[in-house]
């Protein structure tokens, strides 16, 4: 959508909204779209197409008939848009709702739902319906959605359209292409599964979304309708939890604590003996290694922990069962075979970060646009800088938006039916508005964005308690309308911590401005280590929780995962007075330090996410859909530990040693479950 299209929308809008009784499609045409050249039939598709454009902005066009002879003639039908119908209800709440509300759209690290919840909360600030609020210590829960999969899905979802994937079925281990209508998305188990209708199965099925081998193809040019009342999050709890089971693995001696600490040793003989109880399989069972421990670990989904031992590399083999061992080399054979294709040439755009390439984009500026306006009427003279920032764009794009509004207006108006928007001395004003003072009601995005975050707070009973998650909600859903109705179709995953009482001592300490002492696991060091830290945050990600804190020993901020802390107490000393959290939130997993590694890496269609998750700070697009990234690191040593586990989605480029280490890992790797005949054995 051209810039040239997008003015006219907005005009379209404008005039359709300022009409009491109705515009005729001729009068549109020549005094909005300024049509003397195409057909009718073409201008007729050209108005359709225009017309669902603003259906999906939340603006219902309404078609008014004359009544008697001739009133079903186009040439008399005339189109209007009611001023109330569009709008967002007036929100009004307490400082303790809006606490609630604002944790439910921060939860969303990023992405599209990220989007859609700021979104949200700006319309609710438009409206004047939020208030001031102080966000309670320790209590910042985030969720991570599942890569880009998830994005496809849920745009996929909200138009009712069909997707196409590859999928490795559990059951059978086979890979094969899939035909579904999404109906929901939801988290159980601590993962993400799609609920559909299965087209060529013709029947119900669920899909866990780290099974997809594919990116996600949405079948624009067809839809669906959803069963009514679908609810996802009672479906997936109907889903029964996998059986518990166990794999044998030889470890290198004195590698992976980590692992090692939740196994057990494989007595001599029990595999030949054909114990079920540590995954025996007595056909094709190796001699152990040398070098190596014989372990045994449970678990319950083979991708899940093939995903976590392809990234030890060579440093653990699988004997069994072998649906494990075949997840861990088909993860590091597409590793490797992304690793020795040819290389991309690296160039970055001069601006800096690009976001990861979108669709609909102009859509976007449309939509932004129609945020604008209400946010510059309830903010006047804001410094266009901050203006900008409020809406996460550069001051140029800003201009670019606002030249656009003040040259929209009623069709053939004077000057005063314009949009009037002036920001000579960087300060906005807006002195015409025509009426385009309130925000426009939530569209699918938001409402679930906001209406699940909410519903995912249950989790957190110090949120849960007091009634403001309860009435906060009620109030929503009747503001969303419908379209909250439609939140049904996504369930978030369960936020509480598992290990409470680390947290509550960890709250306890930041409240108090107490020094702790802790004892903390390190899997990128496979070391354990003793550290006193400055307390400073607590936040999570889905039910991984992580402690930011200010650490004496490296001399800097640092996040720990609560679940790899193994003793925490105050060691007696108050926090430093330089000990400060980071500015931004959502809290950053990995402080960048000056003497940080700048890793280009290349990304594959289905791993682009990951430019989000590690904060890269540059990226452009490839031809193919895959993003080149610019990402810091503070130690190389565990990338080729990254780039094994994500299997084929990600590569490092650059430096040219640190790509050289990955690849020579990964044929290490896969050397292990090549023939062992002539391996020394123990």
């Amino acid at each position: 959508m051209s810039a040239s299209r997008t003015e006219r929308l907005l005009n379209l809008l404008i005039a359709l909204l300022n009409t009491k009784y109705g515009l005729r499609r001729s009068e549109l045409r020549e005094k909005v779209y300024h049509d003397t050249t195409s057909t009718d039939v073409a201008f007729g598709r050209m108005f359709e197409r225009d017309k669902g454009e603003l259906r999906q902005f939340g603006f219902d066009v309404e078609t008014v008939m004359d009544t008697g002879w001739g009133s079903d003639d186009p040439a008399t039908t005339r189109y209007r848009i009611g001023k109330e119908s569009n709008r967002l209800p007036d929100v009004s709440l307490t400082p303790e709702e809006c606490t609630v509300l604002i944790l439910a759209a921060q939860l969303w690290e990023h992405a599209a739902l990220g989007s859609a919840a700021v979104d949200a909360v700006r319309k609710l600030q438009a409206a004047g319906g939020l208030v001031d609020a102080e966000l309670p210590t320790g209590v910042q829960p985030r969720i991570r959605p599942a890569g880009q999969a998830f994005e496809d899905l849920v745009a996929a979802m909200h138009a009712q359209h069909p997707v196409r994937f590859s999928y490795l079925a559990g059951s059978t281990g086979e890979e094969q292409e899939r035909l579904v209508e999404p109906w929901g998305l939801g988290s159980r188990f601590g993962q993400w599964y799609l609920v559909g209708h299965d087209r060529d199965r013709a029947d119900k099925r669920f899909f866990r979304l780290s099974r997809l081998t594919s990116a996600v193809t949405v079948m624009d040019k067809e839809s669906f309708t959803p069963p009514a009342g679908f609810n996802v999050r009672a479906e997936l709890a109907g889903l029964a939890e996998l059986p518990v089971q166990t794999a044998v693995v030889d470890v290198e001696k004195g590698r992976l604590l980590g692992l090692r600490k939740r196994a057990l040793p494989v007595p001599a003989g029990a595999l030949e003996l054909g114990a079920l109880e540590f995954g025996a399989h007595q056909a094709g069972e190796r001699p152990r290694a040398a070098g190596t421990d014989r372990l045994a670990v449970t678990f319950r989904d083979a991708e899940t922990l093939g995903e976590e031992l392809a990234s030890y590399g060579p440093r653990v083999t699988v004997i069994s069962p072998p649906e494990v061992a075949a997840a861990v080399r088909r993860r590091l054979s597409a590793a490797a075979a992304f690793a020795a294709r040819p290389a991309p040439e690296v160039a970055f755009p001069e601006t800096g970060r690009a976001g990861r390439p979108r669709k609909r984009t102009s859509e976007d500026q449309l939509k932004r646009m129609l945020q604008l306006v209400p946010f510059l009427v309830h903010n006047q003279g804001l410094h266009i800088s901050e203006v900008a920032a409020r809406f996460g764009i550069t001051r140029k794009a800003l201009e670019d938006d606002l030249r656009i509004l003040i040259c929209s207006g009623l069709p053939e108006g004077y000057p005063d039916d314009l949009l009037d928007i002036q920001w000579d001395d960087d300060h906005v004003f807006i002195t015409q508005d025509l009426d385009l003072t309130r925000p426009v009601r939530f569209t699918v995005d938001e409402a679930c964005a906001l209406l699940t975050g909410l519903e995912t707070l249950n989790g957190l009973p110090e949120i849960a308690e007091g009634g403001a998650l309860e009435s906060v909600t009620l109030k929503l859903m009747a503001a969303a309308g419908e379209e909250g109705l439609k939140a049904a179709a996504l369930s978030g995953p369960e936020v509480a911590p598992g290990n409470t009482e680390t947290l509550e001592t960890a709250r306890a300490a930041i409240v108090a401005g107490a020094q702790l002492h802790m004892t903390y696991f390190s899997p990128q060091r496979d070391a354990v280590t003793e550290r006193d830290v400055d307390p400073l945050r607590l936040y999570s990600l889905d039910n991984t929780w992580y402690l930011e804190a200010y650490c004496h020993s490296a001399n800097g901020l640092r996040n720990f995962r609560l679940d790899r802390i193994e003793a925490l107490a105050p060691n007696g000393r108050p926090v430093a007075a330089t000990a400060n959290p980071a500015d931004s939130f959502p809290v950053k997993l990995f402080t960048p330090n000056d003497d940080d590694t700048v890793v280009v890496v290349e990304l594959a269609p289905r791993g682009t996410g990951l430019a989000d998750d590690y904060y890269a700070e540059r990226t452009a697009a490839l031809p193919d859909g895959g993003l080149l990234a610019e990402i810091r690191f503070g130690s190389t040593d565990w990338l080729p530990m990254f780039v094994a586990q994500h299997g084929g989605m990600v590569r490092i480029l650059q430096p040219g040693a640190v790509a050289d280490a990955s690849r020579e890992w990964l044929a290490a790797a896969l050397t292990q479950y090549e023939d062992s005949s002539d391996r020394p054995i123990d």
